[in-house]
């Protein structure tokens, strides 16, 4: 099973109201497990950066000032997700902008119903009272973090990769990847060359050495092996 799990960095709260994605990383899982393929992209928002955004991310209006703006890497980004359901935290928020910035340049919405895991409504699910920030799942679940300065969309995708599969119970899901695995019948197996046996060689212990080992073993009193009966 393909997922996607991504995160997104924007100007503000809400697209409706101006706000605009700038960031976003995604982290794809084959079965639950990292593949290593990544997609991450910065995007300029043809706007300005307030300063309590930049406070959490550090993306700076003039960082952004040369970066495409998101239409012109739509498509890169929709190749990478394809169809796979998309796993965010708190993922009604990146699914806003996501899907505010695709409906802009005259894409379809993603599907939150069908595609949609939130990671959020996970964690609150199975551990009801605890905190539920990353930062906070990421300690529970003894996650290194300690690289994680600002908010950056592709760290934190790969930080929630590795929560997200805590939160469904660890790596145990592949133990039973051995049984998807197909195996092709090429017929039995040849030796591409005759197998040579050799006759086995016969070591004669000379007779003084049987006679020291023999004087030895009965110098030893009180052996581990126990008394040894004598015929």
């Amino acid at each position: 099973m393909r997922e996607i799990v991504f995160d997104t960095e924007t100007t503000g709260f809400k697209f409706a109201e101006g706000d605009r994605m700038v960031e976003i990383g995604c982290v794809e899982l084959f079965n639950r497990v990292e593949t290593g393929r990544t997609f991450h992209a910065y995007y300029c928002p043809q706007r300005d950066m307030p300063v309590e955004a930049f406070n959490v991310h550090g993306l700076s209006t003039q960082f952004l000032s040369d970066k495409p703006v998101f239409a012109a890497g739509v498509a890169d980004l929709l190749d990478f997700i394809g169809d796979a359901p998309l796993i965010a935290h708190n993922a009604g928020f990146d699914f806003a902008f996501l899907n505010g910035e695709l409906g802009a340049c005259g894409f379809p919405p993603i599907c939150t119903k069908t595609r949609m895991v939130d990671t959020l409504q996970i964690a609150r699910s199975k551990h009801p009272g605890a905190k539920h920030t990353l930062d906070a799942l990421c300690s529970r679940f003894g996650i290194d973090r300690s690289h994680r300065v600002l908010h950056g969309a592709l760290l934190d995708a790969q930080l929630l990769a590795q929560v997200y599969v805590e939160l469904m119970g660890g790596r145990q899901i592949g133990l039973g990847l051995l049984s998807d695995i197909v195996v092709a019948d090429t017929g039995p197996v040849v030796a591409s060359t005759p197998r040579i046996v050799r006759p086995p060689r016969v070591f004669a212990v000379p007779e003084g050495e049987l006679r020291a080992h023999a004087a030895f073993m009965k110098g030893i009193t009180d052996p581990l092996w126990g008394a040894v009966a004598s015929g």
